[in-house]
């Protein structure tokens, strides 16, 4: 998983890449790019080439006997890229992870407003984020901090709830 979601950003984006410690280490991190159709590009240039080499393509494996583990090289090897109804109104978008020991105090307002207020120096205007739609924890959260669900076509209706906001 830190592969997809948070090594490609601190070391590619790294001002936009944001991590909160406390007194046991690294509980969570914020991440993400002001423009999601050149970071994908991007990511197809110079991130998962070294890593298709590392991990092998699960392809051959039925997708609902993968492991977790394969199920993110396949993500690795077979990218799926960002609704172009998504990216065209809100090109940027961020990931958000905090571990439980410091849910539900505050932090991951202060990591997003911390984001927004860098990512607003590179000219963000509006973002997006992916949720799973099974994590109702995850939807209140963005839900309350002005995201809201994007209505799409049924192609790119699946496991991901996709939400968007304006920039400030």
């Amino acid at each position: 998983m830190g592969h997809i979601y948070i090594a490609p950003y601190a070391l590619l984006e790294p001002t936009l890449a944001l991590v909160v410690e406390d007194g046991d280490g690294i509980a969570g991190f914020v991440a993400g790019t002001t423009d999601t159709a050149t970071w994908e590009h991007r990511l197809e240039r110079d991130w998962w080439p070294a890593l298709r080499s590392r991990y092998s393509d699960p392809s051959d494996v039925p997708p609902k006997t993968q492991t977790a583990d394969q199920r993110r090289a396949f993500m690795i090897h077979h990218p799926t890229p960002t609704p172009a109804a998504v990216t065209a109104k809100f090109p940027a978008h961020l990931h958000m992870n905090i571990l439980p020991r410091l849910q539900r105090r505050g932090i991951g307002s202060k990591l997003l407003d911390a984001w927004r207020q860098a990512a607003s120096g590179d000219g963000m205007r509006a973002m997006h984020v992916g949720v799973n739609r099974a994590n109702k924890g995850a939807i209140r959260f963005w839900r309350a901090r002005g995201f809201e669900a994007l209505p799409l076509e049924a192609p790119v209706l699946g496991r991901t709830l996709w939400m968007g906001c304006e920039g400030q």
